[in-house]
């Protein structure tokens, strides 16, 4: 039996943008920053390409306003461009008036560059949860069709841990939204989390590969995710945020380029608007209405 078709998808930010430097690092020192994410959105590039493998790159809208051409590269590629927000903010930390302006200024500059509508998004850091609930609806509204936000694990920052783990449908008052899940591994009570991003590179790649084989094993995709400063392992070190969050940053960047070249030699993968596509019809996901 072939393998099933999994998600690979590339949350493209750069080193200094993730949430857990925010507070020392506000987005007005953004400019200030070299910027890296050229480079190691190409190197990612490269490497898909020799795989032969079409990705989902989730764009954040202001490395799109201020790298344009690597957008148009990406689509070039074949790639399909999603969105990350324009700011990087954390849902739960919006008003939904902040959040569908944010949404509706990240989606319009990634359409004016490639001249394709946007239909997926990826919340910074997964922060979509119980408290940001609102947000489905109004990204439902805005015409997003699929969303991979909802991680049902238990996390400091994120998670809903009761959440559906499946490919599932979610019906808002705005409309149907198609929810691709990050994918945990489940032990007794609790799911481990084996989608990528700092546990990919924490865990020994063996590891990882038994326990994706095994969501693989009922024919259920699973949805990847590598940001591309995680094959930097050159960045400059940033004094911010807390030790363990410096340690989740930093951990095995050196060896995660040869991790992520094994796993796209070992597993199949597509972008995830394909491979929700072509995992079965619509109607028949599992439907989840939404409170």
């Amino acid at each position: 039996m072939d393998l099933p078709v999994n998600a690979f998808t590339v949350d493209v930010e750069d080193y200094f943008q993730v949430s857990a430097f925010e507070r020392q690092i506000p987005r007005t020192q953004w400019p200030a920053f070299d910027l890296r994410v050229v480079e190691s959105t190409r190197r990612i590039l490269n490497l898909l390409d020799r795989h032969g493998v079409c990705a989902t790159f989730f764009v954040l809208g202001w490395i799109a306003r201020a790298c344009p051409q690597l957008v148009q590269e990406i689509d070039r590629a074949g790639h399909v461009i999603g969105s990350h927000s324009f700011w990087h903010r954390l849902v739960y930390e919006l008003t939904p008036e902040e959040f569908r302006a944010d949404t509706q200024t990240s989606k319009k500059v990634l359409e004016d560059l490639t001249g394709k509508p946007v239909l997926s998004y990826r919340a910074p850091s997964f922060s979509i949860t119980r408290k940001s609930w609102w947000a489905l609806p109004i990204l439902a509204e805005e015409g997003f069709r699929y969303d991979s936000s909802i991680y049902p694990v238990r996390h400091d920052r994120y998670g809903v841990p009761d959440a559906c783990p499946e490919i599932h449908s979610i019906q808002t008052d705005r409309g149907k939204l198609i929810e691709f899940p990050p994918s945990a591994y489940p032990i007794g009570r609790w799911r481990l989390p084996i989608s990528g991003g700092g546990y990919f590179r924490l865990y020994p790649y063996g590891a990882s590969r038994t326990m994706l084989r095994k969501a693989n094993q009922d024919g259920s995709p699973f949805v990847f995710y590598v940001h591309p400063w995680e094959v930097d392992p050159d960045q400059p070190v940033v004094r911010a945020g807390s030790r363990l969050s410096q340690f989740r940053h930093r951990v095995n960047l050196k060896s995660n380029y040869g991790k992520l070249d094994r796993l796209l030699r070992d597993f199949r993968f597509d972008a995830l608007e394909t491979v929700l596509e072509g995992s079965a019809p619509c109607g028949s996901h599992r439907s989840t209405q939404l409170a």
